[in-house]
């Protein structure tokens, strides 16, 4: 089987879509399929093994470039003649080329599965919505519609798709993660009195209410907490999110470290106690499932797809509000060492039930299968 997994940005700074495609990417080349991944230039792409690359510069092209449309779709068409793919795997939404690359594989018979990522949820589709209009009547309604299938992370995520209209052939795969190359260690965790050291890791971006946050330690005795954000994001935002916390006289309380990689993640993971993402949309978060397998206690929202932190006693899984972040994190400070241990390894259990990389592309390969035998 030969697949190309067409991805707009593969570098460091591209968040959850491009983790998904250096897990999936390396846990299918086990089941010896011949996997290309076709991506724009970056100044620093993930190192993705036993995969062959193929990048291009970002182009930033609308339907309006007509000249260089028509040379990239020709350029796109002569990679598909030679390469001859059984699947086309494009991953994300909005970028024209996208849309241009599937057209080119459609004009080739080429089985083409779609993998949203989470840019049809709600919180996404009201931001710079005009152009997001513009774009489903220009090109990516059509694309959408003919898809030969629909990968969601989420039973949530394809509900909010069907929702729109989008009945496609469809399979719910969650995100996984490689646990063989996350430290296997029992995390002590630091504990001075009721003090908690909380951790943010993910993009520092406005979805992913950091803001909230801080207004909600504002208002607890604060003293008690310690919370570490870490992430790359636009400077100008972060420097709001640092004025926030000096208004508000947390600077003592906030340390804001930038993006972590490898081992300095893990050790920043090892020295917390409880980790909290309160975004206001997500389609999986693999950083939630990082935390819970190293043995976390996780906090977040309702607008990810993580109910499993209730019901598997590893959580709190609550609608976004600075109320209900002042409640909770009032709840995590009451709460004894033993206690937040015990929630750490019913986390572990829960990503080792369902969330590892073998039991994620197992499923995909099979999905592979199926789409190419209809």
């Amino acid at each position: 089987m030969k697949v190309i997994h067409f991805i707009a940005s593969i570098d460091k700074t591209g968040g959850g879509t491009t983790a998904y495609m250096k897990i999936v990417a390396e846990g299918l080349a086990k089941f010896n399929i011949n996997q290309i991944i076709i991506s724009g230039r970056s100044d620093n792409p993930v190192e993705i093994h036993g995969v062959k690359l193929k990048l291009f510069e970002s182009l930033g092209l609308t339907p309006f470039h007509r000249v260089r449309v028509k040379g990239l779709l020709k350029s796109y068409i002569s990679i598909l003649k030679l390469e001859k793919p059984d699947i086309i795997h494009i991953n994300g939404l909005w970028n024209y080329e996208n849309s241009l690359f599937q057209k080119a594989a459609k004009s080739l018979n080429i089985k083409v599965i779609l993998s949203p990522h989470g840019m049809l949820e709600p919180y996404i589709l009201n931001r710079n919505s005009l152009k997001k209009k513009i774009a489903l009547f220009l090109y990516q309604k059509q694309s959408l519609q003919k898809v030969d299938a629909i990968h969601a992370t989420a039973l949530s995520e394809l509900e909010q798709i069907q929702s729109l209209g989008y009945h496609n052939p469809s399979i719910v795969i969650p995100n996984g993660i490689d646990t063989n190359v996350i430290p296997q260690k029992k995390w002590k965790i630091n504990k001075e009195g009721k003090i908690k050291n909380l951790l943010f890791l993910s993009r520092v971006h406005p979805k992913k209410g950091i803001d909230l946050l801080i207004k909600a330690v504002s208002k607890l005795d604060n003293k008690y907490l310690r919370i570490t954000i870490a992430g790359n994001g636009e400077e100008g935002y972060i420097n709001e999110l640092k004025k926030l916390t000096k208004d508000l006289s947390l600077t003592d309380q906030f340390n804001f470290v930038g993006p972590l990689y490898g081992n300095k993640k893990w050790e920043l993971y090892g020295k917390s106690d409880v980790f909290i993402l309160p975004s206001y949309s997500e389609n999986f978060g693999i950083v939630i499932a990082e935390a819970l397998h190293i043995g976390l206690p996780v906090i977040t929202t309702t607008g990810t797809p993580w109910k499993e932190l209730q019901t598997h006693h590893c959580g709190w899984w609550v609608d976004l509000s600075v109320s209900n972040l002042v409640s909770t994190l009032e709840e995590v400070i009451e709460l004894d060492n033993e206690l937040l241990q015990e929630m750490g390894e019913n986390g572990k259990e829960l990503i080792k039930m369902k969330y590892t990389v073998e039991s994620v592309t197992k499923a995909m390969f099979s999905f592979y299968n199926s789409c190419i035998s209809k």
